[in-house]
């Protein structure tokens, strides 16, 4: 047997299971900390609606909060991409995945990060990829930055052959935390998608179009001070991540990520529900991966441990358009009734080993998803009488064409998608004026992103004066509750930025005037005291035992952080918090009011004392 013929028998027996704990395995050999992953819907961080990547829920270390694990991290987080919607369907786009990922908080750097990878994905003890399929990207350098020369030397040591290795700009390998703050360049990683052995020359620099990437290492070692000043770090840390869905498609030598066992008994079942044998219709093959995708990311939102219902704002009309595009692509399949229930089972049967709130959350999964479902074929029902109601009129058109603005309204007022008026449209023998409607659309989406723009400022990732002030608040405001309303009080959500915070709790009727004065005053009382605010590492199990409050619903790792404000509060939390309370200035709480059932809402400012 050839090398390469063990390479392909010994990575063809890899499912996606094995690499999940293959990965972990890997990384404590090299003395990595194995975490758990972290909710989908992250917590005090409203530049975002989703956890979007492995390093998501660890940004505030990687900026410089320390770690109760300590400074190797490795685990394996489920992840929502929204960005990419329409590319959903092909072969490796997803709008739900897993990334596997290992950091350095301080610790190690590139020459280490870099090695490691190369040794995971080509020993024959772990992936055993052929070397000769792998090619890289590093940082062409710029303006602000120098070329990464380190990066590239650590590859050429390794034996990357140098037409292997692409040098590219800020665009492609280069990661920032945002407009200020951590920073640096990447190097990434691709396999080889097209046929053979990839010809001499070819890398993703090249040839985008057959290589795929698998890995990425961000190497964060800059602090950007303005857009013209970068400053060196002094302690530089690493973020790695390796999409599951992506590697298992090549270690299978499948070219596709819906050939892999990660989906097939999906789409077996969405088959069984259109009576549809997948691989023998393009277009129909096509709406089978979405709403193979679509569903599994509508479990996967349903079943978090944070999961929301669907609606119509931010996560929760995410929820609501997957669970209605897939509605609609069964429909192309010729499915007219609720048909996801099923299909949802399967996915929870699939991954609740790897994530057990699936399992605890199975009930309210399966009653949910039906029950969107029919809403959306009540809407289908009112969209398709409204535009019985136009279709005498637009039949008098001699050029029989509907306008793109009478498609937006059905659209807009109705959610009557445009390409079921363009299916009812064709059966009168109309078209539409798909132009006008994009351009309508357009307008919508311009005038959506501005309002968010608004809406979510700051963050998880903003740990300016003001956004740490008002996480501190909160914990106040968070014992304050339970001292006047009662110990059932639990936080259930919040939302920070430099202007105020906004606190969900749950509490089963609205707070009276007294009760809300009286909060108020309790927490004003402790800023005057001027408490001091302090931190300590311990177990999790200690720190409930020493009277710790503990977010429900949580996952947090064995050792935790606790923050203690003086005798008033305690804690567990990530932070970063001020040192003594007295900086907080005037508590004020400008509104209570319902969130959703036994949920209610305040928001509060602080003011500059007078």
């Amino acid at each position: 047997m050839t090398l390469y013929a063990l390479f392909c028998t010994i990575a063809c027996m890899i499912t996606s299971d094995i690499l999940r704990a293959k990965y972990l395995k890997f990384f404590k050999t090299k003395n990595h900390a194995v975490i758990e992953g972290k909710s989908l819907i992250p917590d005090n961080d409203p530049t975002v609606l989703f956890t979007t990547a492995g390093m998501h829920p660890l940004v505030p270390y990687l900026l410089g909060e320390p770690h109760p694990a300590g400074k190797r991290l490795v685990d394996y987080q489920k992840c929502i991409r929204t960005g990419d919607i329409d590319s959903v369907g092909d072969n490796s786009h997803l709008t739900c995945f897993e990334m596997l990922g290992n950091w350095s908080l301080g610790d190690y750097f590139k020459k280490e990060s870099i090695a490691w990878s190369w040794e995971f994905l080509t020993d024959p003890k772990w992936l055993a990829l052929d070397p000769r399929l792998l090619s890289v990207t590093v940082f062409a350098g710029d303006e602000n930055a120098p070329r990464d020369e380190e990066s590239a030397t650590v590859w050429r040591s390794l034996g990357m052959p140098e037409d292997r290795i692409a040098w590219l700009g800020a665009d492609d390998n280069w990661w920032a935390a945002g407009h200020t703050g951590p920073c640096g360049p990447d190097t990434e990683i691709f396999y080889w998608v097209g046929d053979g052995l990839p010809p001499p020359g070819s890398n993703k620099g090249t040839d985008p179009e057959h290589w795929m990437e698998i890995w990425n290492n961000v190497f964060m070692e800059y602090n950007r001070i303005d857009a013209q000043t970068l400053k060196k770090l002094p302690a530089q840390n690493v973020d790695t991540g390796m999409g599951l869905e992506r590697t298992i498609t090549v270690l299978q030598g499948k070219k596709s990520v819906y050939e892999t066992e990660i989906f097939q008994d999906i789409i077996r079942a969405i088959g069984e529900a259109a009576h549809y044998t997948y691989g023998t219709d393009a277009g129909k093959d096509m709406s089978v991966r979405i709403i193979a995708d679509h569903t599994r990311a509508s479990v996967f939102i349903l079943g978090d441990q944070k999961g929301v219902l669907p609606g119509n704002v931010g996560a929760a009309y995410v929820l609501r358009r997957l669970i209605r595009r897939s509605v609609r692509h069964g429909r192309k399949l010729g499915i007219t009734k609720p048909f996801l229930a099923p299909i949802a089972e399967v996915v929870i049967n699939r991954f609740e080993h790897a994530y057990n709130e699936l399992a605890q959350n199975r009930a309210k999964i399966l009653e949910e998803l039906p029950r969107e479902e029919e809403r959306f074929l009540e809407t289908l029902q009112k969209g398709e009488a409204e535009f019985e109601k136009l279709l005498p009129n637009l039949l008098k058109n001699p050029q029989k064409v509907m306008s793109g603005r009478l498609a937006f309204r059905l659209y807009d007022t109705f959610g009557f998608p445009i390409e079921i008026t363009e299916e009812l449209a064709r059966e009168h023998g109309l078209t539409v004026n798909k132009e006008e409607f994009d351009e309508a659309f357009k307008k919508h989406q311009e005038l959506s992103r501005a309002n968010s723009a608004n809406v979510f400022k700051g963050g998880l990732a903003d740990h300016s004066e003001m956004t740490t002030k008002y996480h501190t608040a909160t914990h106040l405001l968070h014992k304050a509750l339970r001292i006047v309303l009662g110990e059932h009080v639990a936080q259930k959500g919040s939302n920070i930025t430099a202007e105020r915070l906004r606190f969900d709790f749950s509490h089963p009727a609205p707070m009276t005037p007294e009760e809300i004065k009286r909060v108020e005053e309790i927490v004003n009382e402790q800023i005057a005291r001027d408490l001091p605010v302090t931190m300590e590492m311990m177990p999790l199990e200690e720190a409930k035992k020493a009277g710790a409050i503990a977010l429900f619903g949580e996952k947090y790792d064995p050792v935790v952080k606790v923050y203690t404000i003086g005798d008033f509060s305690k804690e567990v939390c990530g932070g970063p918090h001020v040192e003594r309370t007295g900086v907080l200035g005037h508590f004020v709480i400008q509104k209570e009011q319902s969130s959703s059932a036994g949920v209610r809402r305040i928001r509060a400012v602080l003011e500059p004392h007078n």
